[in-house]
């Protein structure tokens, strides 16, 4: 990027400080949400097909729990690699190999249901998927942050919550009501291909950014530079360590095929509907932090945030009413996103260029372990214990956490406006 159009987007970034939709005036910024938020419908529909058709065919909680397995032990072996990869090399060409890989394995997993294949290969799909999102997520999260200037951070953050969650409220209704529509899960495969398609698409478009490339030689000294950093900065460790063990031992969201058969006994539509509700409150926090100002108390907001998701998710555990379950998802995902939006601005303010990628690479591991070692520990305490004592016992867990966290780190009790901590 030429020093004359940083200086611009740096005075237009600074004019439009209190803009909401700063960082959407970025064109490159755009394509890259439009193609993501592509790409998480398709993830989305294809996580409510994948855990329709597992659970229908198998009866096992434990299957479940399997599918999140599958896909985030590739990602924890992988961290390191990917992320100095995303370093030193072309992070647009590393995302663009990443979806294709994505669409590869959604043409595979609609194959196999196509044909009635075997459960062992549906789960070889889903590892390739892990190995995928593995080199995917430190590419792009590094790329994203190159597209727009450091003052649009913190609105970016927002808006890339909010993209999320949007797509995450699109992509389980049209899941759920593509299994209903189509009669199974192989058409939902075959769209969310075309999703991917379509993200490749719009990411190629983008233009090709100059980066400060990290010049180390591959050695273990490199490769842990991304970890070093976070050991070192201890209110992001606190922060995403937070976040990792709250929705590790929180969520629900792989059990929600057994809660809509078996407990709440609805079908696959209204199982669209309560995957999405989470995303559907996130959705709505996102927009009013988009417009309200800067939270200027951020570390208490996180701890308190946490023990109301760990307050709602024991009260969906318990509930037997379909609605009161939908509203602690709506709740939940509300309470998630303030979580989400202080821990992703706080990371990237504090982070230098050339190590973003090894950064986002480790922060994806904590991601991941709190979604996918979630959805696996969810359905082993679920076959041992029972759905109920298994979410219940978790959003206990929830609250021991929070209340572990602001005794090891209490720095993060502290932590007031995020601006503050820009440049530092």
């Amino acid at each position: 990027m030429s020093s004359s159009k940083q200086k611009l987007n740096e005075s237009n970034a600074k004019s439009a400080q209190h803009d909401p939709f700063a960082a959407l005036r970025f064109r490159d910024y755009r394509l890259f949400t439009i193609g993501r938020v592509l790409l998480f419908i398709g993830s989305q529909m294809q996580t409510v097909a994948i855990g329709w058709e597992l659970y229908d065919r198998t009866n096992s909680a434990l299957a479940l729990g399997g599918v999140g397995l599958a896909q985030v032990l590739p990602m924890i072996a992988l961290t390191l690699i990917t992320g100095h990869i995303a370093d030193r090399r072309d992070r647009k060409l590393t995302m663009l190999l990443s979806v294709l890989l994505l669409v590869l394995c959604s043409l595979g997993l609609a194959v196999l249901s196509w044909t009635q294949g075997t459960v062992v290969l549906i789960y070889a799909c889903l590892v390739f998927t892990g190995i995928a999102r593995a080199f995917l997520k430190p590419a792009s999260d590094a790329l994203m942050w190159q597209l727009i200037p450091v003052s649009a951070f913190t609105n970016a953050a927002t808006w890339n919550s909010s993209s999320f969650q949007l797509a995450s409220v699109i992509g389980p209704a049209l899941g759920g009501f593509g299994i209903a529509f189509l009669g199974g899960a192989t058409g939902v495969y075959v769209l969310a291909a075309i999703a991917g398609l379509l993200c490749f698409i719009l990411t190629a478009a983008i233009s090709k950014q100059e980066t400060i490339r990290s010049t180390e030689p591959i050695s273990l000294k490199a490769l842990s530079a991304g970890a070093k950093f976070v050991w070192e900065n201890q209110l992001i460790l606190a922060a995403i360590t937070l976040d990792m063990f709250a929705v590790l031992l929180g969520g629900a969201i792989a059990l929600l095929p057994i809660f809509a058969k078996d407990i709440l006994q609805v079908g696959p539509l209204e199982l669209g509907y309560l995957q999405a509700a989470p995303s559907i409150g996130a959705l709505f926090m996102a927009v009013l932090l988009v417009y309200l100002p800067p939270l200027r108390k951020a570390g208490p907001a996180l701890l308190w945030s946490v023990v109301g998701f760990g307050v709602v998710t024991i009260i969906f555990g318990l509930s037997r009413w379909f609605w009161l379950s939908l509203l602690m998802l709506v709740l939940s995902g509300a309470l998630d996103t303030i979580s989400v939006v202080i821990r992703h601005t706080l990371v990237q303010i504090r982070t230098p260029d050339n190590l973003r990628g090894r950064v986002a690479a480790i922060n994806s591991v904590f991601i991941s372990a709190s979604n996918e070692l979630g959805g696996f520990e969810s359905g082993l305490t679920a076959a041992l214990f029972g759905p109920v004592i298994s979410v219940v016992g978790g959003g206990i867990g929830t609250i021991a956490v929070v209340i572990a966290v602001a005794a090891i780190w209490p720095g993060i009790t502290k932590l007031g406006a995020l601006q503050e901590y820009e440049g530092k």
